[in-house]
């Protein structure tokens, strides 16, 4: 069923491929009736979208909630939880300093913004980026939740992971007291999973529908403007899929082959849908099917979704070079640096913000006195950039989840019981290894 789905999914591709493009096509007339009409179609297709994605954040928090807590909880101790916190967070600092890097070098080599073929705005030009959606006094004191019902009612994954935690340690502390609350969380945790084969039933459906959408109202032929740049793009973030499966690899053996085949999915999904939320659930079913407990999995995952976003790091920093190039304003090798070390710090705070690369983008070319309407240049294409920065961030956090795993020596054999990608003809729920729970 899972490989079913999977393939569901890319025939969906394909047909929004085919189908957006031809209303389009049909339509489009320059700015004429006929390209409003093709934005009013792609609006009636961007509701199935919109109703799956929403379901996606309907089981979200729960699903986190309660992951994370019986994970904790399994650990038997805050020192394990601690250890496991600090390397999460450890690799999470080094690939963004990879990420960052690795945009930085490549934008230099390819030369995007250089000789660009098409007007550049007016300096004075708005952009309609929100840069006040971030600041650091609003991060830190954003981190805590004032409410957990808010939180939830939000999907504010970073706050949900701080309830989580002082929770599962309460639990941890409390002891056999607390065992009827870990049966409860756990039931809730399976009773979630399985909503979540129900809702991943929709999502070929919804992956027709927004590349449907997508095409039928831009057309090919922004793409075809901005070619090098999204081509460039691409590249560099092949590269960083490369390095992080490279380094996988080192560290957890040739089973990472089996990784890759497993995130296959939730990568696929996650690009379709240019949102790296979509992917989630089934992100964390593949971690358990390929060995990662959950009590890892759990923890590291929605950690990563906060503070590793690999795809929007690289982003960042190829963004705002390629900018700098258009208006032909040179920048030394001490600003490109000092850049990399404001979107080091900057970047961790996007969390919940919409449209959060660019605010943080829109934030940084102030900073360096570069004209905020350069963001016009990539507004356009966004969205076909937001679908590879999104794949991208999966494969990271899928990455970091199970390099955590390894480094605890925590990975489960390959005859373990796992997660069925979907229930069984019978009715019968999710098979979950219990023993992976107890590491």
């Amino acid at each position: 069923m899972g490989k079913r789905l999977t393939y569901y999914i890319l025939i969906g591709l394909v047909a929004g491929l085919a189908l957006g493009l031809a209303i389009n096509g049909y339509y489009d007339d320059d700015g004429g009736p006929g390209t409003k009409f093709a934005a009013e179609i792609a609006g009636y297709f961007s509701i199935v979208t919109a109703l799956f994605l929403r379901l996606i954040k309907m089981i979200i928090a729960p699903l986190v909630f309660s992951t994370l807590v019986v994970g904790i909880a399994h650990m038997g101790d805050t020192q394990a939880l601690g250890r496991v916190g600090f390397r999460a967070v450890a690799w999470f600092i080094c690939c963004s300093l990879v990420s960052l890097t690795l945009g930085l070098i490549l934008v230099n080599l390819f030369q995007p913004g250089v000789g660009l073929a098409i007007p550049v705005p007016p300096v004075d030009a708005a952009s309609g980026v929100d840069r006040a959606a971030f600041n650091i006094k609003d991060f830190i004191t954003h981190i805590v939740p004032s409410s957990m019902v808010d939180a939830m009612a939000k999907n504010e994954i970073l706050q949900i992971v701080v309830f989580s935690l002082f929770v599962g340690v309460g639990i941890t502390a409390v002891g056999e007291k607390a065992a009827p609350l870990v049966r409860g969380v756990d039931a809730l945790a399976q009773v979630m999973l399985q909503v979540t084969n129900y809702v991943m039933r929709f999502a070929p459906l919804a992956v027709f529908a927004a590349v449907t959408a997508t095409l039928a109202e831009q057309g090919p032929s922004i793409i075809g403007r901005l070619a090098y740049f999204m081509g460039t793009f691409y590249i560099a973030m092949g590269l960083l899929w490369c390095l992080l499966i490279g380094v996988c690899f080192l560290i957890v053996g040739r089973r990472t082959a089996l990784l890759v085949k497993y995130i296959r999915e939730p990568l696929l999904l996650a690009f379709s849908t240019a949102s790296s939320e979509a992917a989630y659930p089934r992100t964390l079913e593949a971690l358990d099917k390929f060995g990662v407990p959950p009590r890892i999995a759990s923890f590291v995952l929605p950690l990563g979704y906060s503070f590793n976003l690999d795809g929007s790091m690289i982003y960042m920093t190829f963004a705002t070079m390629f900018i700098a190039q258009a208006y032909g304003i040179p920048l030394t090798i001490g600003h490109q640096i000092t850049m990399l070390l404001v979107l080091m710090v900057t970047s961790k705070g996007v969390a919940g913000v919409p449209r959060a690369s660019l605010v943080v983008i829109a934030a940084t070319l102030a900073f360096f006195d570069i004209p905020e309407a350069g963001l016009l240049l990539i507004l356009a294409v966004d969205h076909f950039l937001d679908m590879g920065r999104s794949a991208t961030n999966v494969v990271g956090n899928a990455v970091a989840s199970a390099v955590i795993a390894k480094w605890e020596g925590n990975l489960d054999p390959l005859e373990s019981p796992v997660i069925d990608p979907l229930p069984a003809p019978s009715g019968h729920g999710p098979r979950v290894d219990r023993d992976s729970f107890q590491g």
